[in-house]
């Protein structure tokens, strides 16, 4: 360590506008010009006064130092006090709110600069944070219980980015803003990206002692959407508030600044219990989602291990698919970063050449307005290779360009699952099929009910000819999201790693549910001409070939060979080889 730089306990800060680039699309000089006067008139001062130092500027962002965290924790509530203030007099759209994150903990001072765990981890908790709140490492909080006059709440073990082990994290709450918002007749700001409170399911036994499996069945339930990277789940103690009131989901919306709401009912007589779940837009009290769970209670853990999720993998694609509808219902200058990835999905899953080309064409512009939004460069980077796989693109003209975006996606945020399923995809297109399943098994461990990362792996794996790990895999996707979009490609695994098992006439049947669902799957009508071909139905198998030469009109074996994921020249062999036999010209 060179005599310029030093270690140091300090108390860290970390700030940044919760929604910035949307804030800055609506109104650029706005934005810049009202973020600079709170920094004159309101922040800057509260920080000298406090003894505190900016380390760094980031945009909109701030690192801070303060040689006591009691001084560093009353000049954010402060800076947060004051900000609800300013928001009182403006439009909740153009309202400047920040997330604070407060640690405790050794750096490394190099010239005017800090480094180290300290520092991330500040950073991290202030991205867990809620728009006008603070949040706490545990050591801060023992630091300042008793010293301070406000109260943090418990939100348990939370896993941060890049660091290594869950920490215990505390919350607060800026009532202040919240009363002032309540007295002006306004809701809480919604987030800026999907959010979520999940209601304490009812408890309809009768037994008072049940309650602690229905709660149970809520915290678990809370805790496995918390794995959703995108999405925004209030914490446990905010939504037990409600907890056997009857309240309006309108209201609920108002006041914990969310779209949607889960609730549900656990109802358990002798030896069977019935769960109910239903996903509500708390908006405008539209049921999106809605199922019923009766189970024998032989190990009442493992019912609530597959109950919880059960449901939580069933919500992901539902709020996705809500989200989609929303987007696609919106004026253009009206959507922000998360809006167009939304709108482009929706387009994307008609699965059809012009559609896809159309849910290129967004992320291009999306990618372009906000270069460091993570979703869109991993769903571009994810439609470029879909294009290719299904033959309306030349995968050599996007390998390079899907490659990049794939990878700067996981640069922007390792922790995103969808970022590995982007660069599994890329992996599997390039029939290194070792990688493309570690990566989604990646996405797997970030995210344990992911049902599309068990489907892509499936994906992966029926390319290797591991048949029945890929049918282990798919149908676990089912599962755990009966209802997904992604399910066509998934039952395609099925199918394929039932063909490359001999099972022909299983594979035939999975193609013909795929076009079912999907009617211009190209990748289905493969399958099923190569299917019946191999099973020695040759004038059903030359009739598919028509068919599909009708959608790939440029079909032939020497592209399929060139172009089709398979991990060796074996398996893809045997697969062109069958549409081969039913006439397709090499």
């Amino acid at each position: 360590m060179s005599e310029s730089t030093v270690r140091k306990l300090t108390a860290i800060v970390s700030a940044d506008v919760v929604g910035y680039s949307r804030l800055m699309g609506v109104d650029e000089a706005g934005t810049h010009n009202a973020l600079r006067t709170h920094r004159s008139e309101l922040i800057d001062p509260l920080i000298a006064e406090r003894g505190g130092r900016i380390v760094k500027t980031m945009g909109d962002g701030l690192l801070l130092e303060f040689p006591s965290v009691v001084e560093a924790v009353e000049c954010a509530i402060a800076v947060q006090r004051g900000m609800a203030e300013y928001n009182a007099e403006v439009e909740d759209d153009v309202a400047i709110r920040f997330r604070m994150g407060i640690h405790l903990g050794d750096v490394i001072v190099e010239g005017g600069d800090i480094f180290g765990d300290g520092v991330n981890i500040a950073a991290r908790l202030q991205e867990i944070g809620d728009a006008g709140g603070i949040t706490i490492s545990d050591v801060a909080h023992e630091n300042i219980v008793g010293r301070i006059d406000a109260s943090f709440v418990d939100a348990g073990d939370r896993d941060l980015k890049n660091i290594a082990r869950p920490m215990r994290v505390w919350q607060w709450l800026n009532t202040g803003e919240m009363l002032l918002t309540a007295s002006a007749g306004k809701p809480l700001t919604l987030p800026d990206r999907p959010s979520i409170a999940v209601l304490p399911f009812d408890n309809m036994s009768g037994d008072t002692e049940q309650e602690y499996f229905s709660d149970g069945i809520t915290e678990d339930i809370i805790t496995n959407l918390s794995r959703i990277h995108w999405l925004f789940v209030i914490a446990r103690n905010s939504s037990f508030v409600y907890r056997g009131r009857a309240v309006d989901v309108r209201q609920i919306s108002k006041e914990l600044g969310v779209r949607y709401v889960l609730e549900g009912s656990v109802r358990k007589a002798a030896n069977k219990v019935r769960i109910t779940a239903q996903l509500i837009d708390a908006q405008t009290s539209a049921h999106l989602w809605a199922e019923r769970y009766d189970r024998d209670l032989t190990d009442i853990f493992a019912v609530q291990d597959e109950i919880t999720e059960d449901v939580a993998g069933a919500i992901e694609p539902a709020i996705l698919a809500a989200e989609g509808l929303r987007a696609r219902n919106r004026s253009g200058h009206d959507l922000d970063a998360w809006d167009v990835v939304m709108q482009a999905v929706s387009a994307f899953w008609h699965m059809t050449k012009d559609k896809n080309a159309e849910a290129i064409s967004l992320l291009e512009a999306d990618t372009q307005r906000y270069p460091n939004y993570g979703p869109a460069h991993s769903m571009l980077a994810f439609a470029l290779l879909f294009a290719s796989h299904m033959g309306w693109t030349d995968f050599t003209a996007v390998r390079e360009r899907a490659g990049k975006l794939a990878q700067k996606a996981y640069d922007l945020d390792d922790q995103d699952a969808w970022a590995h399923i982007a660069l599994g995809y890329m992996h599997a297109m390039n029939r290194n099929t070792d990688e493309a399943i570690l990566e989604y098994t990646k996405a797997i461990d970030l995210s344990p009910n992911f049902a599309a990362a068990y489907g892509w792996r499936a994906f992966a794996k029926a390319h290797a000819g591991l048949s029945e790990e890929a049918i282990a895999d798919a149908s676990l996707a089912l599962r755990l999201s009966p209802k997904d979009p992604h399910n066509v490609i998934f039952i395609a695994a099925i199918g394929l790693a039932h063909y490359l098992a001999d099972r022909y006439t299983e594979a035939a049947r999975c193609a013909v549910e795929c076009t079912r669902l999907r009617p211009g799957f190209i990748s289905a009508y493969r399958l099923h001409c190569a299917a019946l071909a191999r099973a020695g139905q040759m004038s059903k198998a030359q009739a598919a070939l028509g068919r599909l030469r009708e959608l790939q009109p440029a079909i032939c074996g020497s592209i399929l060979r060139r172009t089709l994921p398979y991990s060796s020249p074996e398996i893809l062999e045997k697969f062109v080889g069958g549409l081969g036999l039913a006439g397709l010209p090499d």
